[in-house]
């Protein structure tokens, strides 16, 4: 098939942009909306067609040269080639057409950012360097421009033959306070023999006789602190394990923590999937009594360490669980929750758990989202249900790539 000349129409979720050819979608990565290109079909579907650039005919102004000499190749970075503005411009796009797609007014979206580079905590290495893009070859690298000062010192202190072998997680960043591990200053590189002990030290029967509410230790789950990593953030030290999930971005992060609560109020907040207690830490400064809710028990383990002396209760299940064995009789003994944070994996709120928000109505909600057309599905439930959405912020946790994470505030309006 000969070239084919055309100009983008936008960028979609994922980082290519769509343009059609006879009817047909074609999605191109490395485009930019607005510029005319040439390109040709590399992979054909019945519903849709894979393009190449084959040449920039007439480039957009926000198109930039790329700042990293893997770019292209590493599997990590999409944006690079556009000016880090604009791309702030097309994610906000992009978030305002999940919500738009599911018939959703939205107010003005406000977006919060952190720097466009130096700026990601958070590296998975493998066989010491990175995955190439959709192979299994990995690429030698002594520097990454989006990592934290503290990764790339140890890229160029440790050659790529003397790092660890096989997949390994490394956290570094300045706001580390404490660590299991001092050769490198503000930087843990997770020990990945550590097994999960919820799996292999319990039995089956153990695990029935697991309480649903879960104080201190935890059944099931044995405290392990060889991967463990305590960070500073907006003044308060938040302990977790660098092999389970954390913000990769902390001063973004820190920005969030305070969108997330700012106007809260009442005396009693819940917490769904709380992970390790990350925004309790702060609920706890103004509600009288924060409740956690979270299935992963050793993320728990970390979350009562970080509420100590605070006042709160934990449950380790999940929030579908939970809003059919526990909430019924924890609302019927202290009434309804004042406000909810939510914060659920990339699939969404379970079922259960939008219904039983949209029956309880908490009257504040605050949802945040690392998929926005879940987050818009989920939104519009509970608009239907009464409330309205306040405040849309576009989290802007990865500069240089195309995902999106974002937060929704919604309050009940009878």
């Amino acid at each position: 098939m000969a070239n084919i000349t055309l100009t983008p129409e936008k960028m979609v979720f994922g980082g290519s942009c769509l343009a059609k050819i006879n009817g047909k979608n074609v999605f191109i990565p490395f485009a930019i909306p607005g510029e005319k290109i040439e390109i040709s079909i590399q992979k054909s579907y019945r519903d849709y067609d894979v393009a190449k650039i084959e040449k920039i005919l007439e480039p957009s102004p926000h198109r930039t040269l790329p700042f990293c000499p893997l770019y292209g190749k590493c599997g990590g970075c999409n944006l690079q080639h556009i000016e880090a503005g604009f791309q702030q411009e097309l994610r906000k796009n992009m978030l305002a057409e999940c919500f738009e797609r599911e018939g959703i007014k939205i107010p003005e979206i406000e977006i919060i950012s952190g720097e466009p580079k130096n700026y990601r905590s958070r590296i998975q290495l493998t066989d010491g360097g990175f995955n190439e893009k959709q192979t299994n070859n990995v690429l030698k690298l002594d520097f990454c421009p989006v990592a934290t000062d503290e990764i790339n010192t140890y890229l160029s202190q440790v050659p790529q033959d003397e790092r660890p072998k096989g997949r390994v997680h490394f956290f570094g960043d300045r706001r580390i306070v404490s660590s299991t591990q001092t050769e490198f200053k503000n930087l843990v590189i997770a020990d990945e023999t550590k097994k999960d002990l919820w799996a292999s030290r319990q039995t089956g029967n153990a695990r029935k006789k697991a309480k649903n509410r879960i104080k201190q230790r935890f059944a099931g789950t044995l405290a392990d602190n060889r991967n463990n990593c305590t960070v500073c953030l907006a003044g308060k030290n938040i302990e977790f394990d660098v092999q389970g999930f954390f913000q990769s971005n902390l001063g973004v992060l820190e920005k969030t923590i305070g969108a997330v609560t700012e106007g809260l109020w009442g005396n009693r907040a819940l917490d769904m999937y709380a992970g390790a207690g990350t925004f309790s830490v702060f609920l706890t400064d103004i509600f009288k009594k924060t409740t956690l809710v979270e299935h992963n028990r050793d993320a728990l383990v970390h979350a009562e360490l970080n509420l100590t002396g605070k006042p709160h209760e934990t449950y380790g299940l999940s929030g579908s669980r939970w809003v059919k064995e526990n909430a019924p009789q924890i609302i019927e003994k202290n009434g309804n929750f004042d406000a909810v944070i939510i914060d659920p994996p990339r699939s969404g709120m379970e079922k259960d758990v939008v219904q039983w928000l949209c029956r309880t109505k908490i009257p504040q909600i605050r949802s945040i989202s690392c998929d926005p057309s879940t987050q818009a599905r989920d939104v519009t439930r509970l608009i239907k249900a009464g409330y309205n959405l306040k405040k849309l912020y576009l989290l802007d946790f990865y500069p240089q790539t195309a995902h999106i994470e974002s937060l929704a505030c919604l309050e009940y309006e009878p």
